[in-house]
């Protein structure tokens, strides 16, 4: 979700107070023309209250868009307002008006959201409009106890502005620390994905010089004689050929991103055989109804590897040797949670991925960034809990293909 201008939040405040002045305003003229028997002029009353009725209407057509608004926009509703007020001011006794203190209220709403440019200039405006309201007001009929009558306006003028500077006030704070807090997120994703590109970039470096070595010890591993090494021995050489294939598919796999004619899904058993072959002495538990066989995007496989050798990681600094992986399709959503049977985690710490920081020894640092770029970049979720019985489970649920990713279901053993 983008986060609105404060220009914006202002419109949608000034939309709402608007509505408050024009039941407000109509209340009053009618007190004090039915209520009090005042000689009012109805029509110079009644005209801007219609006018600014009808100009909201048009202002909830505005905001029924979800293009944001400018600072310019928002002043000119300003001046709308402050013009209508000064008319009102004007009519109805200019400076002896115990509610010409309003002019103060479009001050301090444009101070908080608009630009100090603006917001200076909107002050002027409410300055203009005082003037022009005191220098042509018109002087209201006289009444019985006219003191008294205007110390009860300056009293409730008193208490509407304490409630509206209170109640506007704080929701424009709240959508400008809403607004801060996105920011905040967006800043932080951005230096993550900047680290992982840097990463990229050296990972395709390092690819490239992989190359090399790895071909010549795949013609080293051709050129053995096996049948001189007995069964043990012929095993550990076909296990190295398998560890040095699996090895360069993925050392060439790093460019399939930038090869259009590159596939975009992988096989789910390919990734967990191949993730098995370095894993080897991790026991993993698999259930759900996925199908082996299924084809995800590329992007999820590199989730598995990343979760799961987290997970191993986590159990065996614990002096355990099992990973329990659960993966279910649920209306084209793949739904996973990976457990494992370590320490557990500190409840109290908040799940956030700290960018190639591990408090592993031998660790990277990259796992849980990796994790979250690749939930993000597919629009899934992404969180974590304690095990019962130990461990630590995450789980996470992104959305995937049903054309080549569904099939009947069955347990995975």
């Amino acid at each position: 979700m983008q986060p609105k201008h404060p220009a914006t939040a202002l419109l949608r405040t000034l939309y709402s107070l608007r509505w408050f002045a024009v039941g407000g305003q109509s209340l009053t003229i009618l007190w004090a023309t039915h209520g009090f028997d005042m000689d009012l002029p109805r029509w110079p009353l009644w005209g801007p209250v219609l006018l600014l009725a009808a100009f909201n209407v048009l202002v909830h057509l505005r905001l029924a868009h979800s293009r944001d608004a400018a600072p310019a926009e928002a002043f000119a509703h300003v001046l709308v307002d402050t013009a209508g007020l000064a008319w009102l001011v004007a009519w109805t006794g200019g400076i002896a008006n115990p509610f010409a203190s309003l002019f103060l209220l479009p001050i301090a709403l444009t101070a908080m959201a608009l630009p100090r440019a603006w917001a200076i200039a909107a002050a002027l405006a409410c300055v203009t409009g005082y003037i022009l309201a005191v220098q042509f007001g018109q002087p209201l009929p006289h009444l019985h106890d006219h003191f008294s009558l205007h110390l009860a306006g300056m009293a409730v003028n008193f208490f509407l502005s304490v409630a509206l500077v209170s109640y506007f006030l704080l929701r424009l704070a709240a959508a400008r620390d809403r607004r801060e807090r996105e920011l905040a997120a967006l800043r932080e994703r951005f230096v993550r994905n900047e680290g992982i590109l840097a990463l990229a970039t050296h990972a395709a470096s390092v690819a490239h010089e992989l190359n090399t070595p790895l071909g010549t010890m795949t013609l080293l591993l051709d050129d053995l004689d096996t049948s001189r090494m007995g069964v043990d021995g012929a095993e550990d050489v076909a296990t190295l050929r398998r560890l040095v294939d699996t090895c360069r598919d993925r050392v060439r796999s790093l460019a399939d991103p930038a090869d259009p004619a590159a596939s975009t899904r992988v096989d789910i058993g390919r990734v967990l055989e191949h993730w098995q072959l370095v894993r080897p002495a991790i026991v993993l538990e698999r259930s759900g109804n996925v199908d082996m066989h299924a084809r995800v995007d590329r992007t999820i496989g590199h989730l598995l590897l990343a979760l799961l050798n987290n997970a191993a990681d986590a159990s065996e600094g614990n002096g355990s040797t099992r990973v329990d992986l659960r993966l279910q399709i649920e209306d084209g959503m793949l739904d996973g949670a990976i457990r494992d049977y370590g320490t557990g985690f500190d409840a109290r710490a908040p799940f956030l991925p700290v960018l190639f920081r591990s408090g592993k020894p031998d660790g990277l640092g990259v796992g849980l960034a990796l994790s979250h770029a690749a939930i993000e970049q597919l629009g899934g979720e992404l969180d974590m809990e304690e095990a019962d019985g130990g461990g630590a489970r995450v789980h996470f649920r992104v959305p995937v293909g049903t054309a080549d990713s569904h099939r009947e279901p069955e347990t995975m053993r």
